[in-house]
C-alpha cells in the first residue's frame, strides 16, 4: 500500500466533520487512509466535490462501492512511522486514535 512519508511521518486520512466518515464509512477500502494521491489532494486545497469525483474514479468500480461523502472535512493526522492506530468514528465524525493515547486494563 502506497503511503506518503515525511520527517519520520506517514500521512493518515480522516473526516473529523459530522456527517460520514471518509474510511469508517468505507472499511472495505483500507488503502483509502493512506491514498498519495488524496493526500495531494488535501494539501493543494482541492474541493470536497474534486476528491469525491477522484475517490468515485478509482475506487466505485464495477460492483464496488465507495461512499466519498467524508471528503467535506478531510483532514491530515502526521503519524510517527510503525505507530499503531484507529480511526474511530461517532455519528460521522472520525478521529484518529493512536496505542499511546489509550489506557488499557488488562484481565
Amino acid at each position: 500500500m502506497d503511503k506518503v512519508r515525511e520527517d519520520g511521518c506517514v500521512a493518515v486520512l480522516y473526516s473529523p466533520g459530522f456527517g460520514a466518515g471518509w474510511y469508517t464509512w468505507n472499511q472495505s477500502c483500507p488503502e483509502c487512509v493512506f491514498d498519495p494521491d488524496v493526500v495531494e489532494l488535501v494539501r493543494n486545497g482541492a474541493s470536497a466535490a474534486e476528491i469525491e469525483t477522484f475517490a468515485r474514479s478509482k475506487w466505485a468500480q464495477g460492483e464496488d462501492y465507495f461512499f466519498p461523502g467524508g471528503a467535506d472535512n478531510l483532514q491530515i493526522e502526521w503519524i510517527r512511522e510503525g505507530t499503531r492506530f484507529w480511526i474511530d468514528e461517532y455519528d460521522g465524525s472520525e478521529r484518529v486514535v493512536t496505542e499511546h493515547d489509550q489506557e488499557w486494563l488488562t484481565a
